[in-house]
């Protein structure tokens, strides 16, 4: 691995020449579904989808000060950060619990982007109470039979794989009768119905599995064991929740500034309207030192000197932040932010109410935020039931 200043040099003539300008809004958000998958692909050629994988699986194996050369590099463009569920969710959960098998087999299709993965977790009656899933997958030979309802499944429209909760031993307790596998959507038996959302998108899906099919050798950790599993794979999750991506990144805090400034101008170089300019500020300053709280709590993961209860506090504080934003952007907006359809509104502005209407879920996926405050009180502030 050459020197870091040599390596600096490589990602930066890279990026010129693969990361044109369309790409350079600082969050997938703003691409196009198509746009966005010929960008990780990209990076995954160099290893960069996920830098810090080992080599053999696709990954860049580099180590932490070359990966913190590659996250400074694409954030002084605004590139935008790779994020399937694959990357920040699965792979690392795959890679602690599965076996070389597992690995060689799924590894080099997360990195490559060459499968699109969804969550099946939540079922109606076992939201919050993730353990009360009821979906059955039942052993024939060298397979599960798998038989249930999922719901809330982000991505299932568009998915090739699902990894999932599964009872396997209805008799045993609820926290120890489930598993954690990985299930192929493209098959009879899976059907997938869309839900519409308030903002007019349907990326969530019901899934309905009927005698399904999942090799046995799918099962990621212990049969039986998937709480456990499971469980790593939501502070992954959680800790999802990035700065860079929604609330702190750079691209959003020019946004909602600009935003401000072209629709209650200035005065003296200032906004004109000091209430308002004194909340914009306060936000700013929460989100840049939230970016650099998030940043220190990766530093430190990466050394093995992380506290994996950070991902609660970090979904918690995140998903708060953003619904302030978005808040913020509607108060500058004024009715103009109330428009959904229609002549008068341009596509900024409908944009913008949708944004703001989605982001009423940020304190609901991935655990609540009262769910976060309870975990965050038991295992971070210690206070007893």
């Amino acid at each position: 691995m050459g020197s870091l200043e040599s390596f600096r040099d490589e990602v930066r003539g890279w990026l010129a020449d693969n990361c044109p300008e369309d790409l350079r809004v600082g969050s997938r958000d703003r691409l196009a579904r198509k746009r966005y998958d010929e960008w990780v692909r990209a990076l995954g050629t160099q290893g960069w989808a996920a830098p810090g994988w080992p080599k053999e699986y696709g990954g860049g194996g580099l180590d932490r000060e070359h990966q913190a050369v590659l996250a400074q590099e694409m954030r002084a463009i605004h590139a935008p950060p790779p994020g399937s569920f694959g990357l920040t969710m699965l792979g690392p959960t795959i890679l602690e619990f599965g076996t070389d098998e597992q690995k060689q087999e799924h590894i080099p299709r997360i990195t490559g982007h060459e499968v699109i993965w969804c969550q099946g977790y939540s079922e109606p009656g076992a939201g919050s109470d993730l353990a009360g899933v009821q979906t059955r997958a039942v052993r024939e030979g060298d397979e599960y039979v798998v038989t249930g309802q999922k719901i809330w499944t982000t991505g299932a429209p568009h998915a090739d794989w699902m990894f999932c909760l599964v009872r396997t031993d209805p008799d045993a307790p609820k926290h120890e009768g489930i598993s954690f596998l990985l299930m192929p959507m493209r098959q009879e038996g899976i059907q997938v119905s869309p839900i519409r959302l308030i903002d007019g998108s349907e990326h969530f899906a019901q899934v309905f599995i009927d005698n399904a099919r999942a090799k046995a050798s799918d099962v990621i950790g212990p049969v039986n064991g998937g709480w456990t599993v499971g469980k790593r794979l939501l502070q992954h999750e959680r800790g999802v929740a990035n700065p860079e991506g929604r609330a702190s990144g750079p691209a959003n805090r020019r946004g909602l500034i600009g935003l401000a400034r072209e629709q209650i101008g200035e005065r003296d170089g200032r906004l004109a309207d000091p209430a308002l300019r004194e909340r914009i500020a306060q936000h700013e300053l929460d989100s840049q030192a939230f970016g650099l709280t998030m940043r220190r709590a990766a530093e430190e993961a990466r050394g093995g000197q992380g506290d994996r209860q950070i991902a609660s506090m970090s979904k918690f504080y995140w998903s708060e932040l953003g619904k302030r934003e978005q808040d913020l952007a509607m108060q500058v907006l004024g009715s103009r932010g109330l428009g959904w359809s229609g002549e008068g509104y341009d596509d900024s502005e409908l944009a913008r109410t949708r944004r703001w209407l989605i982001t009423r879920a940020d304190s609901i996926w991935g655990g609540t935020s009262e769910i976060q405050r309870n975990i965050i009180a038991k295992r971070v502030l210690l206070i007893p039931e």
